[in-house]
């Protein structure tokens, strides 16, 4: 294989790495399987791109339904924070801005290069982008699609949740003060869909609902490039989607459809139908499921509700069974909890953000404990997000992918060493995880 353009810095890290001994040596990575491992295009389950923007126009804002912005302040773990060393590696990686640069200087030379890079590449920076980190395909997360992200490269995964959430969610809202900006976020998208579906109002029955809004919203995806779509449920409610009443969901429904706020019982009861019949249909349109599945983010966010174990009663619905369900981001840090859910035929787990917050090593025990178990259910994802001048989406892609390659390394080099595995064996595994197992879910050439 040809290494991927813009890991010429990796190969030269990992050598450095494992000191230019023998594998035979106690080194924690194989220098000939990391130099595989380099060369292999990958497949991002799970980012958020953003589309070239003119000086001038408009600022992207389809890049995240929830983005988190407009909640309160809220704490990021160690190394997400703009001060950690690895973000100025990427940035000399992708900017050659030298890490000895500091003060007023180094913004300066980093916001400079970066508008610089944009300007010159113009429609051109995604790809360019994909090419540094050594990826062949990103799965977008985003409202929608623009100019610059070219199907070929980009591939699209749009948000759902709204069609979740058809009635007055005040209530819901009132709960906690993230929750307050978020609520309002996905009311303004779910009139997006309704508009564009040329509905007017909300139907008086949850059954005709279902019929002109929820069917054909995902089937607008479909046709318009979308290979799945994304719940972010957990910013908003608990994951425990139990099994559905639905007499009670009909009844929520019309009582609410034309005015009032339902109690958060009553909503309960209708998401909890309305989740089933979004991913069922998903299913039926060769649509994947991406859920949003980690202890973080946001000061008043329910880490107990966002516990791989509450979606269990949803993965165990047998009508479900042709849906590809991806728990994004493994669940972390619960990942015995994901591990036990891999079990199920039609479940996968993604290391998008655990990549970036996560050192190689403690990832590199993430890995090998799930490939140990179940190597097709694991997918390589970066989460890559616009985080400012110091965190561009183009940098979290560098992290994320190289953080991935040199964990995914290291576990596979304690396999062979223990001898679980051969060498041929750790090449087709790293396959997998980067590329192939990604392919097979979203219907992609592997």
């Amino acid at each position: 294989m040809k290494p991927p353009a813009g890991s010429a810095l990796l190969i030269a890290a990992v050598i450095a790495a494992v000191g230019g001994v023998d594998a035979s040596a106690q080194a924690p990575l194989d220098s000939s399987l990391a130099r595989y491992i380099t060369s292999i295009r990958a497949i991002d389950s799970h980012a958020h791109p953003m589309r070239p923007v003119a000086a001038g126009a408009p600022a992207d804002s389809d890049f995240d339904a929830l983005p988190l912005d407009g909640i309160p302040p809220f704490d990021l773990p160690a190394r997400l924070r703009a001060d950690d060393p690895i973000w100025r590696l990427a940035q000399n990686a992708l900017y050659r801005i030298a890490p000895t640069v500091s003060g007023a200087s180094y913004h300066t030379a980093l916001k400079g290069a970066a508008e610089d890079a944009r300007k010159a590449r113009g429609q051109t920076f995604p790809e360019w982008v994909l090419d540094q980190a050594g990826i062949d395909v990103m799965m977008a997360n985003r409202i929608a699609m623009g100019p610059g992200l070219s199907p070929a490269r980009f591939r699209w995964v749009a948000f759902v949740d709204p069609l979740m959430l058809p009635l007055d969610t005040k209530g819901e809202a009132a709960r906690t003060p993230d929750t307050r900006p978020l609520y309002p976020r996905e009311t303004k998208l779910l009139d997006r869909f309704l508009k564009d579906l040329n509905v007017k109002s909300l139907p008086a029955a949850l059954d005709d609902y279902v019929k002109m809004v929820v069917n054909p919203t995902l089937a607008n995806m479909r046709a318009r490039g979308a290979v799945g779509i994304k719940f972010e449920a957990a910013y908003l409610r608990p994951l425990d989607f139990d099994d559905p009443d639905v007499a009670a969901a009909q009844r929520v429904y019309a009582k609410y459809a034309r005015g009032g706020v339902p109690t958060h019982a009553e909503y309960k009861a209708l998401e909890d139908y309305l989740f089933r019949v979004i991913a069922r249909e998903a299913g039926r349109q060769k649509l994947a499921v991406q859920i949003h599945v980690l202890e973080t983010f946001g000061g008043f966010y329910s880490t107990r509700g966002a516990a791989p174990h509450l979606l269990e009663p949803a993965l165990n619905d047998s009508t479900l069974r042709g849906t590809k369900f991806v728990i994004v981001h493994g669940g972390w840090p619960l990942i015995g909890e994901t591990q036990g859910l891999l079990g199920k035929p039609n479940v996968y787990a993604d290391i998008s953000m655990m990549d970036d917050i996560l050192s190689p090593t403690v990832l590199a025990g993430v890995l090998r404990q799930w490939l140990g178990e179940y190597p097709e259910k694991v997918l390589f994802g970066t989460d890559a997000f616009d985080g400012g001048i110091e965190q561009g989406w183009e940098q979290v892609a560098w992290v994320a992918s190289n953080t991935a390659r040199r964990a995914l390394g290291i576990a596979l080099t304690g396999m062979m060493r223990d001898g679980e595995i051969t060498r041929d064996r750790a090449q087709a595994l790293a396959r997998m995880v980067l590329r192939e197992n990604a392919a097979s879910v979203y219907g992609l050439p592997k």
